[in-house]
């Protein structure tokens, strides 16, 4: 999706509830690396992963998570392959993650806790996909990257974790689901997606509530985002380093959908946090 196409969803989801989270990118795959395999981890059709691979040995693994208010319009086909290309040509085993979402119809089902469930066990699914898992990212946008954080504190909360985390990238993420739905974000799309307003009890969905981390964050944000404020990083950063953990704030220039423009500094930006991974 090219940036008139990212304005043109802008100007829509200022109209109402519908309000999106994500965009894309006409990338296409280099032919130089391997074809990506799709694999399920689930019986749902939307229970299921796409892996690229670089050239050679991975460096690691990248967890890519879409985003799109967690909501069944959005998907993993058209939001996070052009990022699992470009981790894929930069050195990266990218595990393109698909979801059980909040809606009627094609990719719905989910909400919580059924969303939840899907990422976990997307994520340890690739115990059986042949990659090292050394070093598991997890990068996720928008409401993504509030998926990318919590799989990292998931063996908390019950939920399996074959294979942890060991690092997270959060760009523009829905951090906070309680100040999220004070805020209206997406017309009230963490509410919906939790199925109750959220409050400072729903500490197992919530990443704001699971300070401090036990791995380092990143969080990539534009300080020009008008869809997911900055401050949902900004405060996520404080209030994480207060606790102890290792956090970072990334400010880039652009709008919410700048960070997932693989053209974009912010894009560059991003993969130069991955080079200091490994």
């Amino acid at each position: 999706m090219d940036r008139r196409r990212f304005l043109a969803l802008s100007a829509l989801a200022a109209l109402g509830p519908t309000l999106t989270a994500c965009g894309e990118d006409d990338s296409v795959a280099d032919p130089a690396l391997p074809g990506p395999r799709r694999v399920p981890y689930g019986d749902d059709p939307s229970q299921y992963g796409e892996l690229h691979l670089p050239v050679g040995k991975p460096r690691g693994v990248v967890v890519v998570i879409h985003g799109g208010f967690w909501r069944s319009e959005y998907n993993a086909e058209d939001l996070g392959t052009p990022l699992a290309v470009s981790l894929a040509g930069a050195g990266w085993a990218a595990w393109n993650l698909e979801y059980r979402r909040i809606g009627d119809g094609e990719g719905g089902g989910g909400g919580a806790p059924a969303t939840f469930d899907d990422v976990a066990a997307g994520i340890d699914k690739l115990a059986d996909l042949g990659v090292g898992t050394a070093r598991v990212v997890t990068l996720g946008h928008s409401a993504g990257g509030h998926l990318a954080a919590w799989a990292a504190a998931r063996g908390r909360y019950g939920w399996t974790d074959e294979v942890p985390v060991t690092h997270v990238i959060s760009q523009a993420g829905v951090l906070d689901l309680v100040e999220a739905e004070a805020q209206n974000l997406g017309g009230g799309a963490a509410g919906l997606f939790l199925g109750h307003q959220p409050t400072v009890a729903d500490e197992r969905y919530d990443p704001a509530q699971q300070l401090p981390l036990d791995v380092p964050v990143w969080c990539v944000h534009g300080t020009d985002d008008t869809i997911v404020p900055l401050s949902q990083s900004t405060s996520y950063v404080d209030r994480a380093t207060a606790a102890g953990a290792t956090a970072e704030l990334v400010e880039v220039d652009g709008d919410h959908f700048t960070v997932i423009d693989v053209e974009s500094d912010a894009w560059t930006r991003t993969l130069e946090v991955l080079d200091g991974i490994g």
